[in-house]
């Protein structure tokens, strides 16, 4: 059972259907007061946004890592993939109408820069490393 588990929690599948899901709820619980279908659709499009941010983001991060040298390596790769999908996210939301637009990417946004910057962080090894190339 522990290496169907462990299959399970390393699928890409699960973490963007988990991402789907606990985003596109909170962005449904953060437009609640609207009428409907806003806190719908505003629930579908997080949950595809979350999803599809899930996928990309540890690429982005791995890509922007390898560009920056010295402590700039630290900080640059989360925070301009912390800039990217904010402004991802409060486009998308503005084209589709979302009433609550700050408060339906604020969590999603908070979650995803803490796995930008943990994961950055993990990567680098902690240190800055000097910039090859």
């Amino acid at each position: 059972m522990t290496g169907k588990l462990k299959a399970l929690a390393g699928s890409s599948i699960v973490h963007v259907l988990f991402a789907f899901l606990a985003m596109g709820g909170w962005a449904f619980f953060a437009n609640r007061m609207h009428p409907m279908p806003r806190p719908l659709i505003a629930g579908f499009v997080q949950g595809v946004l979350s999803g599809c941010l899930t996928l990309f983001l540890k690429s982005v991060v791995e890509a922007l890592s390898r560009r920056f040298g010295g402590s700039t390596r630290l900080w640059a790769p989360p925070l301009i993939a912390c800039l990217g999908s904010a402004t991802i996210l409060v486009v998308i939301h503005a084209l589709s109408g979302t009433p609550e637009i700050l408060k339906t990417i604020a969590v999603p946004l908070l979650v995803s820069s803490s796995y930008a910057a943990i994961y950055n962080y993990s990567i680098s090894g902690g240190r800055p490393r000097s910039h090859e190339g």
